[in-house]
């Protein structure tokens, strides 16, 4: 048997975000994965385990740990790893940080490519964690020539990732009025951005919330938007749609798609769009399929 391959960082350099965002949008042409998520919570620490197969593609499992208190140590730590559709026999194990990196930025890159309004001048960023860095460098490459705005509740932590072509917000709902693509990521469970705030024509895309007591935006919000997400079964526990479903807020039919319906991904100049990250083991399994592709040349 051939000895399981490891993938780290040094494939980085080999990685595209406009080709990753296409290969993502392939894997929805392959028959639907299974996909299964687990949950275990100590107060605000969580592990979460992901697991997805898909039929010529092959099985993944990756299970985080979120630890919001580290401060030395990342918040999200964890392991990824491939195994064949063939044999079922552990083919790659992927560093972790890496296929998070690249999944979760260039998964709403996907959505945005579709649903931004033609002209994408500003971009607002909320959030100022490690997930915001890597947002510069996706959406960077997904509308070169735009101009990147960073909002935090602790601005220090914004001007630190703030450089060349990089401003700092003060006031967030100008911010969040100025902005042609709004993207969140936060850790917040109650809502930063308000509806009343929002202006025809935006884009929104949702990252920060992954539990069911989580939120980014209001439901003035939700109600005003054109309703997205990447998959649809991983958006249905988290609470930016699970609560305002569970009052009554939104319906089901308000989710207008996923990404295995992508012609659907619509929008008229007027609309406000919003598409929800809800992860899912296989985006992870789609984009370790690309690394380990790209490491193998």
């Amino acid at each position: 048997m051939t000895a399981p391959e490891f993938i780290g960082r040094e494939t980085e350099a080999r990685l595209d975000w406009l080709d990753l965002a296409d290969a993502l949008a392939a894997g929805h042409s392959l028959p639907r994965a299974e996909i299964r998520d687990t949950f275990a919570t100590r107060g605000t620490d969580t592990i979460l385990t992901r697991t997805a197969w898909i039929d010529g593609m092959g099985l993944l499992v990756k299970a985080a740990t979120i630890f919001p208190g580290n401060r030395d140590l990342p918040s999200v730590n964890g392991a990824v790893t491939l195994f064949s559709d063939t044999d079922g026999t552990l083919e790659a194990v992927l560093d972790f940080h890496l296929v998070t990196k690249w999944k979760t930025a260039a998964d709403s890159l996907l959505a945005a490519l579709r649903l931004a309004p033609p002209e994408v001048r500003t971009i607002l960023i909320v959030g100022a964690g490690t997930v915001a860095a890597s947002l510069l460098e996706c959406y960077g490459a997904g509308f070169p020539g735009a101009q990147f705005v960073i909002w935090n509740r602790t601005r220090s932590r914004a001007e630190a990732l703030a450089g060349k072509g990089v401003t700092v917000a003060d006031d967030l709902a100008r911010a969040v009025a100025e902005a042609d693509i709004v993207i969140t990521a936060t850790m917040s469970t109650e809502p930063v951005i308000r509806g009343d705030w929002l202006r025809p024509g935006q884009h929104l895309d949702l990252i920060g919330a992954y539990r069911a007591d989580m939120r980014e935006v209001d439901d003035a919000a939700l109600a005003r938007a054109r309703l997205f997400t990447d998959a649809r079964p991983a958006a249905a526990h988290i609470g930016e749609f699970a609560d305002p479903l569970a009052r009554g807020a939104i319906a089901e039919a308000d989710i207008l798609a996923d990404y295995y319906d992508l012609d659907a991904f619509t929008r008229a100049p007027g609309d406000i769009t919003i598409a929800k990250n809800a992860g899912g083991a296989h985006l992870d399994l789609m984009t370790a399929r690309y690394i380990l592709g790209a490491a193998r040349g």
